[in-house]
């Protein structure tokens, strides 16, 4: 059981990301002091998103340059911190060498913040954002799983370098952190499993894989129609939240399945149409699958036959309730989240109407 000092500062690692946006919004909003690592602190433009949310807060932001691959990049930016999360993390389905681009930085990345946290004396505790991809690899792995329902208990057997390298990478740098966790006793570890995460950034910008999938949706790419691939899905603030709640409730502890919504691509469109479904080409229908199977394969590199075989049409199954009771946890509808990343998609020119 580990209770924070509220006066002392918070860091957050990968500052400038999606998810990372949000904590350090609620961190500012509740007074907190952040120190955030970054590649150039005196780089204006990359800061400017963060830079805003501290002008109308009780909060501060202070940036430290770090990188996560270098060792001991952050002793500076964690001395006399107390709660640290580590959101940074390598996220792209689309990759040349996954051991170089993937594993390697995911196990390496986790490996310098937690042993900088055990070289660190005011470290009391460390939430990681991990990813359901470290309990699954597959949809069609959830049956074997206790009740065919994902839960905390299950970890990714199935996934390798060659087969989901993306979901091995989490799975190896998961293990990691509870490796490093074990061979010391100061500092406690939350490892968050997030699914899918949507929903509107901070930086209407950043990289992530969901802005890009999301303006598929929008921008002709699908309209024909979607694979019914079954996925968790979670809104970026109540993850936002869950990091909140798990750094600052003394109880906490091991792994969280943090998922609002066992959904699939079909659902998530269906979500878009009475806003959308008038000005904008969001699929309307599943595609068959062996159409999927036949033809993606060549469309989209990074998806293979095995992929296919062993995701679409399959349900995605998990029990979130462990969070929503020891966290507190909720989550709001798929709709509000889905709604929101499109209109900022809209807004800032991504997607723009049929002509």
């Amino acid at each position: 059981m580990t209770t924070i000092n509220r006066n002392s500062p918070v860091m957050v690692t990968g500052a400038t990301g999606y998810v990372a946006g949000w904590i350090v919004k609620k961190l500012l909003d509740e007074g907190f002091t952040v120190h955030a690592p970054v590649r150039d602190p005196h780089d204006p433009e990359k800061l400017k998103y963060l830079n805003r949310l501290q002008e109308h807060a009780p909060g501060s932001i202070r940036f430290f340059k770090a990188d996560l691959l270098d060792e001991g990049s952050y002793a500076e930016a964690m001395e006399g911190c107390e709660l640290v999360f580590h959101t940074a993390s390598p996220f792209s389905i689309k990759v040349k060498d996954p051991l170089k681009e993937l594993i390697e930085p995911a196990k390496l990345g986790t490996r310098n913040v937690l042993e900088q946290a055990t070289r660190t004396p005011s470290v009391r505790r460390v939430v990681v954002t991990g990813s359901v991809a470290a309990i699954v690899g597959d949809n069609a792995d959830i049956k074997n799983a206790p009740n065919g329902i994902l839960t905390e208990a299950v970890w990714n057997t199935t996934s390798t370098i060659d087969h989901q390298p993306y979901s091995y990478s989490k799975t190896l740098a998961e293990r990691e952190a509870w490796e490093i966790h074990g061979r010391q006793n100061r500092w406690d570890l939350v490892m968050l499993n997030p699914s899918m995460v949507i929903g509107p950034g901070i930086n209407p910008f950043a990289t992530s894989e969901s802005f890009s999938v999301i303006k598929l949706f929008g921008d002709g790419t699908m309209k024909l129609g979607v694979t019914r691939w079954g996925m968790g899905v979670v809104d970026v603030r109540d993850l936002a939240e869950a990091h909140f709640k798990a750094g600052f409730t003394p109880e906490a502890g091991g792994r969280y399945i943090v998922s609002g919504h066992n959904s699939d691509f079909l659902e998530m469109a269906a979500a878009l149409l009475p806003e959308f479904g008038k000005e904008y080409p969001i699929p309307r229908r599943a595609l068959p699958k062996w159409l999927v199977w036949l033809v993606f394969p060549i469309m989209v590199k990074s998806t293979t036959r095995k992929m296919i075989a062993r995701n679409v049409n399959l349900p995605w199954i998990a029990d979130n309730s462990r969070g929503v009771r020891e966290l507190g946890l909720s989550y709001r509808p798929l709709q509000e989240s889905m709604v929101e990343i499109f209109q900022q998609l809209i807004d800032h020119g991504m997607v723009r109407k049929s002509k």
